[in-house]
């Protein structure tokens, strides 16, 4: 939900009339793509990145405010909570040396960013949950001094109508609590990879995207830590499905779908999707503008169907579809959610490397019948997510009805994959190479970031350090090792 709402917008006691006009938005789209509306069409990239703030101790500091009027940058902005972040690289075309270009940018802001604000006592970190978070930092009046976050808060809080409630059992070590927020959210930082497709080819490519993001995730794990407890290697994903499921006890046992999910089927085109949003979720953040969507698709003018595109960010798919207006084009994009932040930015741009490559290889590969995607149940894509997130590194998934341990499925399998899909997208072969050849290194060596975190922490608890110190400590060295820019799979464990 990255557009700015206030609270006066709201539509109140006419839920109707707001369901009619994301319905009408709906049909609006639906002529759009079916009158090649979106023909003039380039591949271009996208990418947000969210950070947290910390101390040099590695202890969170909630002075986001201080920290972006000290940076004075128009593409970075607030994330949920006070010590969050959200960096915007601007879209690219996919092709020669995008990839090494978005990491310069990163890097580039990195340094930046921690010259200009070390006089604040702060530094950025990229990490998938900041393990330092304590429950007190995890509450409503620590959300950032934003509306639209205030607003999403109250809004999320509402419809539920009882305490958020998270329970992850089935980890290393199992984490119970309850919240009257989604403040928890804040505890959780991603990297988001857009990638705009042409409608003819969107459900291959989102296809492609849902049957692989169990791979993405297993060799990119980088949040093993919630509330001192070791959970998951990617705690991130069950987290955010507990946490934001809006649905009261009588939707829970008629199945009616939750807000944070992958989904439940295989689609056929993007239309679909956000008819889905529109039909099996209540609007959070109900407006009425004074377009109406009709009268511009008649007059020949792009609609900014700004009601579908702010009831859309708030249902949080893994992969989200996205339609949007820019340089008044119309487009639409894919959203890939489920990759944590960090650590470095070489580590986020072979993450985003392997993610574009794959999926054009999967989207692409059309020599079976049928479709690499519907040669499985999409339960086992959803199995597969969630056994990464897990077990990260140590998962087995599924591969053409085969069950591949990750390391063998990547580095046999897939890598070569991608380095076809980056060639079929004319990405630099050395630029193909040495992104690659991070997620390989990195597996073979057996260390995402997640696998760094857990066996730092283990050695400093060895040496006689409570879990709680030896967390902090662990995190100062993070944000040490991840400002020299090396990739995590060569960072010191001592």
């Amino acid at each position: 939900m990255g557009e700015r709402v206030e609270p006066s917008a709201l539509v109140g006691g006419d839920g109707h009339a707001v369901q009619l006009r994301l319905e009408r938005c709906v049909a609006a789209l639906r002529r759009m793509v079916d009158g090649g509306w979106f023909d003039d069409h380039d591949d271009t990239v996208g990418m947000e990145v969210e950070f947290d703030l910390v101390d040099p101790l590695g202890r969170p500091r909630l002075i986001n405010d201080a920290v972006l009027a000290r940076l004075g940058r128009a593409d970075m902005q607030h994330e949920l909570g006070q010590f969050n972040v959200e960096l915007n690289l601007a879209p690219r075309r996919l092709r020669g040396r995008v990839l090494r270009e978005c990491e310069s940018d990163l890097a580039g802001v990195f340094d930046r960013c921690r010259a200009a604000i070390e006089v604040l006592g702060v530094r950025l970190v990229a990490v998938g949950m900041l393990p330092t978070l304590s429950a007190e930092q995890l509450t409503a009046e620590h959300i950032s001094h934003s509306p639209r976050y205030e607003l999403l808060a109250r809004r999320v809080r509402a419809a539920r109508h009882r305490p958020f409630s998270v329970r992850i059992v089935d980890g290393c070590e199992p984490v119970e609590f309850s919240t009257d927020s989604v403040a928890p959210d804040a505890a959780t930082t991603s990297l988001q990879l857009h990638l705009r497709v042409p409608p003819d080819r969107f459900a291959a490519y989102y296809n492609a995207a849902q049957s692989i993001a169990g791979a993405q995730l297993a060799v990119a794990a980088n949040a093993p830590y919630l509330l001192g407890n070791q959970v998951w290697q990617e705690t991130r994903i069950p987290l955010l499905e507990q946490l934001l499921d809006t649905r009261r006890p009588k939707e829970l046992r008629r199945g009616a779908p939750a807000r944070v999910r992958l989904g439940d089927r295989w689609i056929d085109d993007p239309v679909e999707l956000f008819d889905e949003t529109v039909r099996d979720f209540p609007p959070l953040i109900p407006t009425l503008e004074a377009e109406d969507p009709d009268v511009a698709v008649d007059a020949g003018c792009v609609p900014g169907l700004r009601e579908l595109r702010l009831h859309n960010g708030t249902v949080w798919r893994w992969n989200r579809p996205v339609y949007d207006v820019q340089a008044g084009r119309p487009q639409l994009r894919i959203e890939n959610r489920v990759l944590p932040s960090g650590p470095t930015a070489v580590d986020m741009i072979a993450n985003a490397a392997y993610y574009y490559g794959l999926v054009r290889a999967v989207a692409d590969d059309h020599a079976g019948d049928p479709a690499r995607w519907e040669q499985m149940p999409f339960a086992v894509a959803e199995r597969d997510l969630h056994r990464a997130a897990r077990e990260g590194l140590a998962a087995e998934l599924s591969w053409r009805g085969v069950d591949y341990p990750v390391d063998r499925l990547t580095c046999e399998i897939l890598l070569p994959a991608a380095a076809a899909g980056l060639d079929a997208w004319g990405v630099d072969p050395d630029d193909r190479d040495r992104y690659l050849g991070v997620i390989e290194a990195r597996v073979r060596s057996g260390r995402t970031g997640a696998a760094w975190q857990v066996e730092t922490v283990r050695r400093l608890q060895e040496r006689g350090l409570d879990r709680i110190a030896a967390l902090h400590e662990m995190t100062r060295r993070y944000v040490e090792h991840a400002h020299t820019g090396a990739p995590v799979h060569e960072w010191p464990v001592s």
